[in-house]
């Protein structure tokens, strides 16, 4: 993980970027993303995670977060190593999976299976105007990314409650 991407001020807002290792499309399927969600929501209740804003691609993960008992760094390391285990689990348990051998394969990197790519893309929020930026980008991704032709049909974001055109299966917090 380079240097500018570490977490230093551990209270700070961050955006946050969790990639799949080889960019692979494991969250096309609700039943991996639903393990994502939460697992997030465990982490808002459990270990002071703050969600302002969010996204589930289908390789990548966009998140807007701080933590209110200052561990930023030490919770997406948790998130990363329990979504991990439960994500490939899951996709090795799943009978319905037709992609299974060919994500397995993969997902591994040497004998061990990888979902995460090493460590996140991690930009603090110094302004209004870069956090709103950074929430706007979050949710044009889907419609970037072609899926949606409007950000707020997207239903793996918080583009919607935040639109106030609809929820957000995750709490989100005021900014």
């Amino acid at each position: 993980m380079g240097f500018e991407y570490r977490i230093k001020d551990q209270f700070a807002v961050h955006f946050i970027t969790i990639t799949v290792n080889q960019w692979v499309d494991v969250f096309t399927r609700n039943c991996y993303s639903d393990i994502l969600i939460e697992s997030l929501k465990y982490c808002q209740k459990n270990k002071g995670l703050k969600i302002y804003s969010w996204v589930i691609m289908t390789n990548h993960l966009h998140l807007v977060v701080s933590s209110d008992k200052g561990d930023l760094s030490g919770i997406l390391r948790d998130f990363k190593k329990y979504t991990s285990s439960k994500i490939i689990q899951a996709i090795e348990d799943n009978d319905k999976e037709s992609r299974k051998k060919w994500l397995l394969w993969l997902l591994k990197d040497g004998d061990k299976n990888k979902l995460w790519t090493k460590g996140y893309h991690a930009k603090e929020i110094m302004s209004k105007e870069f956090m709103e930026q950074k929430i706007d980008y979050i949710h044009f991704n889907p419609v970037k990314a072609g899926i949606v032709e409007c950000e707020e049909y997207y239903s793996n974001s918080s583009c919607a409650k935040i639109y106030g055109m609809g929820e957000s299966v995750l709490e989100l917090s005021e900014y």
